[in-house]
């Protein structure tokens, strides 16, 4: 294994178990790695601190493990039922009446596998490689899949096309990984809190439904009984079937993507919903909302897709971000509610709620702060790791 050695002084993140080490800790490589070789990590003097994969960029080795310089042969299966286990614990791995048969199984860092993310779709775990040593275990990733789940696994598919580094010479052509006998779908229904929804995993986005907002889904059917709802960059409609199951008088849903928008009638269709209560547009959701009528809505959803992918786009994020929420909060009706995500992970939850508050004062509202939001269990949070806290919202009321 090639060894990696830290300048003087730069081991104290590692012995506080923070994930990553940065290029600019690294005083010299002895041998030559290639991106997503697994490489042992030494300090200075050279006491082994970590083993984990090679990457070039500013983040130059994603670590495994902290105690071995070797990888153990079950590795991936430990790790895998380490993660299945946490979503037991919060009760969304061992439900048996079918209220939820979908949850974000690996979390990257969040479960001590930085760079994978795999989602589970009632029996199809779809997997997402961020960097090119997960890519490169995706086969290794998929066998521990299949012990750890055994026969109720239907399929493993691989999705990192648009994830896994270009820079790294990789096939990157996305496929199943396994299909158990008889299984041909590339789409199905699951369930999220009784809800229904049709996922696709090869053709939707992300790993076919975002997951990340099951509680705030729920939070707003808490609110959204008699309300005329707004359901801004809606993607399949998720906010859009809680808030008709609540029984919102009516519910517009608005995204740009004529896929997503046929997915979102479909969806409404499967829950059984009077579609006369449901209007789906299919256009730019930040045009919509500059057009529409004052007042006209008295709960509206703003979940746009990030604004900044990168720490040198903040700005011009914040920018945006305050713009379209003092679009939101100009035209609620008075005494309405306005749910607002950023999904950016360079926008922190201070910065966020600092760009609302800019929005408010614009829009010269009386507003106040009802619930502060963030994203579920399954998408857990290493302690060590703070940067793994990615979604923020706040649910507003504005008189």
């Amino acid at each position: 294994m090639n060894k990696v050695f830290l300048k003087r002084g730069r081991e104290e993140s590692v012995l506080r178990f923070h994930p990553w080490i940065f290029s600019g800790a690294i005083a010299r490589v002895q041998g030559s790695p290639a991106e997503g070789d697994l490489v042992a990590v030494y300090s200075h003097d050279g006491a082994l601190l970590a083993c984990g994969h090679w990457q070039i960029g500013s983040i130059a080795v994603r670590i495994l493990s902290f105690d071995s310089d070797v990888l153990s042969p079950d590795f991936w299966e430990e790790m895998i039922s380490r993660a299945l286990a946490v979503r037991k614990a919060v009760g969304l791995a061992c439900s048996t009446d079918g209220n939820t048969d979908c949850y974000r199984l690996v979390h990257g860092e969040g479960d001590n596998l930085p760079g994978l993310v795999i989602d589970y779709y009632d029996g199809v775990c779809v997997m997402q490689a961020h960097s090119a040593g997960m890519f490169r275990a995706k086969k290794q990733i998929a066998e521990a899949l299949r012990k750890v789940y055994g026969d109720s696994l239907k399929a493993v598919y691989d999705k990192s096309s648009g994830t896994a580094p270009f820079k790294a010479g990789l096939d990157l052509v996305d496929g199943y990984l396994y299909r158990k006998e008889g299984f041909t779908d590339d789409q199905q229904i699951v369930h999220e809190n009784g809800h229904r929804f049709m996922v696709n995993w090869t053709s939707g986005q992300k790993t076919g439904f975002f997951l990340d907002q099951r509680e705030n889904r729920k939070l707003v059917g808490r609110y959204a009984a008699g309300r005329r709802v707004l359901n801004l960059f809606c993607y399949t409609g998720g906010f859009s079937i809680y808030a008709l199951a609540a029984g919102a008088q009516s519910v517009v849903s608005v995204d740009s993507s004529k896929k997503a928008m046929e997915l979102v009638d479909r969806n409404v269709v499967l829950n059984g919903f009077d579609t006369s209560a449901h209007t789906g547009l299919c256009c730019d959701a930040i045009e919509y909302l500059k057009e529409a009528e004052e007042g006209k809505f008295d709960l509206m959803i703003v979940d746009p897709p990030a604004f900044a992918k990168h720490r040198g786009a903040l700005k011009n994020a914040l920018r945006a971000y305050q713009r379209l929420n003092a679009a939101a909060i100009s035209k609620v009706a008075h005494g309405g509610l306005v749910f607002t995500f950023s999904c950016s992970q360079v926008v922190d939850k201070e910065d966020f709620a600092l760009a609302v508050f800019s929005a408010a004062a614009q829009a010269g509202r009386s507003v106040r702060i009802l619930d502060r939001l963030n994203q579920p269990a399954d998408h857990s949070v290493n302690i060590y790791h703070p940067e793994g806290e990615y979604l923020k919202g706040l649910l507003l009321y504005v008189e």
